[in-house]
């Protein structure tokens, strides 16, 4: 079922989730004016209202109330509620926009893209540094890149301890190594270990494509000092990106030798937040009908990748005697935590499941 059309005829957007992600989403919804913000949602009612009452929108209720006051809704919800709050939505009639990992397994992303396509929903990903404009920047000059260094380095913060870095952090490159390579990866090799908190703290990968491009993919939330870059090679090419400052510098070999000659040139980068890109294409999908870029078979690909990656972390703490929390690529999805709390129907998750 389809909600009833906005009478400013603004796509109207909702957010599930008051988190920080959520918190963020609120802020650029309410900026945008190609959209009708209509409100938010979160399970913890206090929190819900603050949100609202710092962008002054109001607080939905329930998500049953999201059927009739929205045509899209951003999901900043933990990781273990993505799929199933997902779903409701979905057989609500709403485009969504699923925060990543897009779930906390492939069978539970698979649920998500059979739901959506039955329903005949958009399902976006929000793989966000995919609008950094330093990538956009990057990706019309590609070509044919064969090795890959990507450091993706912040401090601890409480954020998102109930995945493991490589879902929290590392999958953002995972996606877009994906995106500019666009072949199978063969092989992984990866090493993680707890640090500050049960699950893996920090990690390094190295994957071989079947074209045989190399990348060497680090990621941590427990460092020092905060860096977020990729650099990689590509014939008579060094392409250096720069996530956090949203730059990019290209450097070719003008002549080569014992006395090179090289020349340096700052890639035009749209200057944009990203957040605020990944929220636009999110609206201009839902009005055109067409799959966003960041889709959900995008991240189902990525979630898939790490998957890969973090079974190569386990297989290997195994073979060291390491042992953390970190639960095996085969966990249980959330609905009956979920159920428990009377966040989500039963009915409503037993028609998702079909």
């Amino acid at each position: 079922m389809t909600a009833p059309a906005s009478t400013s005829g603004k796509i109207r957007v909702a957010v599930v989730g008051a988190g920080e992600f959520g918190r963020h989403h609120a802020r650029v919804y309410r900026e945008m004016d190609s959209v009708e913000f209509v409100g938010i949602h979160d399970v913890d009612a206090e929190r819900a209202k603050a949100v609202a009452a710092e962008f002054q929108v109001p607080v939905i209720a329930s998500l049953e109330e999201l059927r009739s006051r929205a045509d899209a809704v951003s999901v900043a919800v933990p990781t273990i509620a993505h799929a199933q709050i997902g779903c409701v939505l979905l057989e609500y009639g709403l485009d969504v926009l699923i925060e990543k990992p897009m779930a906390t397994t492939l069978a539970e992303a698979d649920q998500l893209l059979t739901v959506a396509a039955r329903n005949q929903r958009i399902v976006q990903v929000g793989h966000v540094e995919r609008f950094n404009p330093a990538v956009v920047a990057v990706l019309p000059i590609v070509n044919r890149p064969l090795f890959f260094e990507v450091h993706r380095l912040g401090v601890f913060t409480p954020r998102s301890l109930d995945v493991d870095v490589i879902f929290d952090l590392m999958i953002h490159d995972l996606d877009i190594l994906m995106a500019i390579v666009q072949e199978p990866v063969t092989e992984v090799k990866a090493v993680g270990i707890p640090v500050l908190s049960d699950k893996v703290d920090i990690a390094h990968a190295r994957l071989e494509f079947a074209g045989g491009a190399v990348a060497n993919v680090t990621a941590s939330r427990v460092s020092t000092e905060r860096v977020r870059k990729m650099r990689f090679f590509q014939q008579h090419e060094y392409i250096s990106l720069d996530y956090a400052r949203r730059d990019a510098l290209r450097v070719g070999v003008k002549r080569p030798g014992p006395q090179p000659e090289f020349s340096f040139e700052k890639l035009p980068a749209p200057e944009t937040e990203p957040l605020r890109a990944e929220l636009e294409a999110f609206v201009q999908a839902v009005k055109t009908r067409q799959p966003p870029v960041t889709s959900g078979a995008a991240g189902r690909a990525a979630l898939e990748l790490a998957t890969r990656v973090m079974a190569s972390i386990l297989a290997h703490a195994a073979s060291v005697n390491i042992h953390s929390n970190s639960t095996p690529p085969s966990v249980p999805d959330g609905s009956n935590v979920l159920l428990e709390k009377g966040v989500l129907d039963k009915s409503l998750v037993e028609k998702s499941a079909q």
